[in-house]
């Protein structure tokens, strides 16, 4: 089966990662610098292209850009003119309204959210949502693919967060406000969760992996009290792993 992935960022990569052994893969990446970044990530047998008619033909289409919702509007646009009529569109978002990225999509019957998780080719978890108007063929199509994919599907209500990040969050950042009144060391707090709580990975060091403008954009969208010292962090540049510093410095 064919699978295409519009976008080329971290999720966009792991996914295509992922789905190389159950899927023919295409991935559109939106320039040539961003093409050679993902072909950089990805296997010789993904199909990195630059024109989004390289999509044209693929049964299920994942969009996995930016959490811009005009962004996205303007992506579907695109694609709602080169995708087949009976295509399924399925977003990556966790924080945007699915029913109305269904409207915005023009095809409010065959799109869903599929929520997966970085890094996609280790996570097990895929959260799908649905907009009302989803068939029960477009709720089984993307089922199937999780199942295609390895990954164990939860259905969760069209919600901000969806479960694991509006769960998740607040934890994270009532880290670092302990971090802030009692002066402790990112590395105690997360030595703590990891070997006291059984976590893979503390709270702060989670926060850099993810991104802390990602982290605060999630927050804001959740309702949740991003800490000053996260926005102090933005301002400055350090917006975790990926810039090579955050809580922690990573030696760039």
């Amino acid at each position: 089966m064919k699978l295409g992935i519009a976008g080329s960022g971290a999720i966009a990569c792991g996914l295509a990662r992922a789905a190389t052994g159950s899927h023919e893969v295409v991935l559109w990446a939106r320039s040539e610098s961003s093409k050679d970044r993902a072909c950089s990530k990805v296997e010789e047998a993904v199909t990195v292209v630059t024109d989004l008619s390289g999509l044209a033909g693929c049964p299920v289409v994942v969009e996995a850009i930016s959490e811009d919702l005009d962004t996205k509007r303007e992506l579907y646009g695109l694609l709602g003119d080169i995708l087949d009529d009976d295509a399924v569109l399925a977003t990556t978002t966790s924080s945007l309204s699915v029913a109305e990225l269904a409207g915005a999509s023009g095809r409010p019957d065959r799109f869903g959210a599929l929520h997966v998780f970085n890094p996609v080719d280790k996570m097990k978890l895929v959260e799908l949502s649905f907009p009302d108007d989803a068939t029960d063929e477009t709720r089984q199509r993307l089922r199937e693919l999780c199942e295609q994919l390895g990954k164990t599907a939860v259905e969760v209500p069209d919600a901000p967060g969806f479960v694991v990040n509006k769960l998740l969050f607040p934890y994270l950042f009532d880290a670092v406000r302990l971090l802030e009144r009692n002066g402790l060391e990112p590395e105690d707090i997360d030595t703590c969760m990891k070997l006291g709580a059984g976590h893979p990975m503390g709270p702060l060091a989670l926060l850099d992996y993810v991104g802390l403008d990602v982290s605060a954009a999630i927050g804001e969208s959740i309702g949740a009290d991003v800490p000053d010292r996260v926005h102090e962090l933005i301002e400055e540049g350090k917006l975790g792993k990926k810039t090579g510093a955050g809580f922690y410095d990573y030696g760039r």
